[in-house]
C-alpha cells in the first residue's frame, strides 16, 4: 500500500505540471510568470484519521513559555517592536485581523514547538476562506515572509491539499487529515531544524520540519525547498535566527484563537565516544 499513495501523488503532480505548462505566461525577458493556481494541488487527498482524546499539557521545565493565557508580553506586531494588538480573554489569545500578524520577541534557530488553536464553532466559508491562519516557523520579515505551517478548518472542508491544515504551505501535502470539529481545541507539535547558509548566502543545508497534528504525524522530517510563497517557486534567503510568527489572515471568516504556546531550544546531540 505504500507505493499506491505515492504513485498516485507522483502521477497527480506530474499531470498537473504537464497541463499547467501550457498556461505559463512568458515575460519579455524569458522568465516564467506563475499564477497561484499552478502551484495548487487537489489530489491525492490524505486519508482522514480520527485523533485521540485531546489533552492540554503543561510546558516542560526548560521551555520558553510564549503564551500562558495571561498576556501578550512575549509578542509584538510582526516586523516591528510595537506591542501585539490581539486580544486576551479567559486564558485565550484571539486573532485581531485588523491588528496584523504577530511574532515572538525572542528569536529561535532549532526548536521544539507546542501550540493549540481553535476554529470558531460557528465558522462559515469554504476552501481557504474558512478559519485561515498560519504558524510561521521562522519569520524572516514583515507580512507573510518566512516558512509557513498552515492553519485552516479542514473538517469536511476541501481545498487544495498542499494548502490544507497540516501542510507546509504550497510545499508539503500532509500525511493525514486529523482535523477536529470546529469549536474543539487542536494542537501542533513541531520539530524545526533551521536552514544553514554559507558566508556568501548560498544554502549549506535545507530546513526540515516534523509536525504532529492532534498527536498524528502529518509531516515526517520534510525537507523544505525555501520560504513560503503564494505564487511561484520557493527559494532560500540567508538568515541566522528568527521569531515565530502567527498570521492574521484576511479571509472573511470569524477569527481563530490560540492557547498554551511554548518552545524549547534544541542543541546538537552529544556524541558518545567510541569504545577503545
Amino acid at each position: 500500500m505504500k507505493s499506491l499513495y505515492f504513485k498516485t501523488l507522483r502521477f497527480g503532480v506530474l499531470s498537473l505540471l504537464v497541463a499547467g505548462s501550457t498556461s505559463l505566461l512568458i515575460a519579455q525577458n524569458g522568465v516564467k510568470k506563475w499564477t497561484a493556481e499552478e502551484t495548487e494541488f487537489w489530489k491525492p487527498e490524505p486519508p482522514v484519521v480520527t485523533p485521540g482524546n485531546a489533552a492540554t499539557d503543561s510546558a516542560p521545565s526548560d521551555a520558553v513559555v510564549l503564551f500562558d493565557g495571561k498576556d501578550l508580553d512575549q509578542w509584538v506586531v510582526a516586523g516591528t517592536q510595537k506591542p501585539a494588538e490581539w486580544t486576551v480573554q479567559d486564558g485565550v489569545m484571539k486573532v485581531n485581523k485588523k491588528g496584523g500578524n504577530i511574532e515572538t520577541k525572542r528569536r529561535f534557530k532549532d526548536y521544539q514547538l507546542h501550540l493549540e488553536f481553535r476554529i470558531p464553532a460557528d465558522i462559515e466559508g469554504s476552501s481557504q476562506g474558512r478559519g485561515n491562519s498560519g504558524v510561521f516557523l521562522a519569520s524572516t520579515g514583515g507580512g507573510d515572509a518566512g516558512y509557513e505551517l498552515q492553519v485552516l478548518d479542514n473538517y469536511n472542508n476541501k481545498t487544495y491539499v498542499n494548502g490544507m491544515v497540516g501542510s507546509i504551505y504550497k510545499q508539503a501535502i500532509p500525511l493525514a487529515n486529523a482535523a477536529r470539529k470546529p469549536g474543539e481545541w487542536q494542537s501542533y507539535d513541531v520539530i524545526w531544524t533551521a536552514p544553514r547558509f554559507n558566508d556568501d548566502g548560498s544554502l549549506k543545508s535545507p530546513a526540515y520540519a516534523t509536525v504532529f497534528f492532534n498527536g498524528v504525524l502529518v509531516e515526517n522530517h520534510f525537507q523544505l525547498r525555501g520560504e513560503t510563497v503564494y505564487i511561484g517557486k520557493p527559494r532560500y534567503r540567508k538568515y541566522e535566527d528568527a521569531p515565530i510568527k502567527l498570521q492574521a489572515h484576511g479571509d472573511k471568516s470569524e477569527p481563530i484563537s490560540f492557547r498554551n504556546i511554548w518552545a524549547r531550544d534544541l542543541k546538537p546531540a552529544a556524541v558518545v565516544p567510541e569504545a577503545r
